[in-house]
C-alpha cells in the first residue's frame, strides 16, 4: 500500500484504502480558507461599522468591543464549523484541493466533529498566527502522525483525505483463458508493486525489445515471480503467458477491491460518484510467440 494511504474498516466490515492528505495539500487548502475568512471578516466588518456610525452616541466602547469579539469568533470558529458540517467535511479550501474531513473510521463527520475541530484550532493553533509556536507544534504533530492528523483531528477523531483518486493509466494484460482457473488460486502476497509494474512494462514493451535482451529480461522476471507467487504454473506454460496471468490476476483482484471500496464510499459520500467515469484507453497489441 502506498505510504500516503491508510486502510480503514467500514461499518460493513469492508477494507477501505483511503489516500491521506499530507501537510502540503492541507497547507494550500488552509491558505485558501484564510483568504476566505479574511474576506468574510471585512464583509461583516463594513456593515457593522456603518451600524456603529448610525447608532452614534449609543454605540459605547463596551458595545463595540463586544461586537468585535463576536465577529472574530464568528469568523474563526463559525466559518470552519458551518462549512465542514454543511458541506460534509469540506471548506472552500478543501473543495478547491479535493480534500474532505471524515471520521477516523471513514464515516461522515457531524456538527460535533466540526465544532470540536474549530474550537481546538482556535484555542491551540490559531494563536500561531501571532506567535508561531503553536503552529510549529501542530505542524510537527501533523508531519509525525501516521494518519496525518493535527491537534484538532486528534481531539475530534477525524482525518483528512483526498477525494480525487488518480486515474489509472496504461495497459494491463488479461489472464490467458487456459490459465484463468489456475490464476484464481495464486497467492500473490509477496508480489510487490515494483515487481508487478516491471512485469507489466515488459509485456507492454515486448514488441520494441530485441533478442536476446527480450528473452533474458522475460526469464529474469519469470524467475523472480516464481520465487514469490505460489502455486507454480501448469507444465509447459510459456513465460509470456505466466507473466500475463500473474499481472492480470493481480489487477483483477485490485479492481474487485476498488469496486467494493466504491460501493461503500458511495453510501458515505454519494456526490463523489455522480460524475461519469472516463473511458479507459485501448490496449496495445504485442506478439505472444516468445517464451520467457
Amino acid at each position: 500500500m502506498p505510504e500516503a494511504e491508510v486502510r480503514l474498516v467500514s461499518g460493513e466490515a469492508v477494507n477501505l484504502d483511503i489516500r491521506l492528505a499530507r501537510a502540503g495539500s492541507r497547507a494550500l487548502a488552509l491558505m485558501i480558507d484564510i483568504f476566505a475568512q479574511i474576506a468574510l471578516f471585512y464583509g461583516l466588518l463594513i456593515p457593522l461599522s456603518l451600524l456603529m456610525l448610525t447608532l452614534g452616541p449609543l454605540a459605547d466602547q463596551a458595545l463595540v468591543a463586544a461586537m468585535e469579539i463576536m465577529l472574530v469568533v464568528l469568523v474563526i470558529i463559525g466559518y470552519p464549523t458551518v462549512m465542514h458540517a454543511m458541506m460534509r467535511g469540506r471548506s472552500l479550501g478543501k473543495l478547491a484541493l479535493g480534500l474532505r474531513v471524515v471520521r477516523d473510521d471513514g464515516g461522515p463527520i457531524t456538527w460535533r466533529h466540526s465544532l470540536t475541530r474549530a474550537l481546538v484550532g482556535a484555542a491551540l493553533e490559531w494563536p500561531g498566527v501571532l506567535f508561531g509556536v503553536s503552529w510549529l507544534v501542530s505542524l510537527t504533530i501533523l508531519v509525525g502522525s501516521a494518519r496525518a492528523q493535527r491537534l484538532a483531528d486528534l481531539a475530534a477523531g477525524t482525518i483528512v483525505i483526498h477525494e480525487r483518486t488518480p486515474q489509472s493509466w496504461g495497459w494491463v494484460p488479461t489472464t490467458p483463458q487456459p490459465l484463468q482457473a489456475w490464476a484464481v488460486t495464486l497467492d500473490l502476497t509477496n508480489v510487490d508493486d515494483q515487481l508487478a509494474l516491471a512485469a507489466r512494462h515488459f509485456l507492454a514493451r515486448s514488441r520494441s525489445l530485441r533478442e536476446p535482451h527480450r528473452s533474458r529480461l522475460g526469464e529474469a522476471l519469470a524467475r523472480e515471480l516464481l520465487a514469490r507467487a505460489t502455486p507454480p504454473p501448469p507444465p509447459d506454460t510459456p513465460g509470456w503467458a505466466y507473466l500475463a496471468a500473474v499481472v492480470g490476476e493481480r489487477h483483477r483482484r485490485a479492481s474487485q477491491r476498488l469496486q467494493r471500496n466504491r460501493a461503500v464510499q458511495a453510501k458515505l459520500w454519494p456526490e463523489l460518484f455522480a460524475a461519469p467515469t472516463q473511458p479507459s484507453a485501448s490496449a496495445p497489441t504485442f506478439p505472444l510467440t516468445r517464451s520467457a
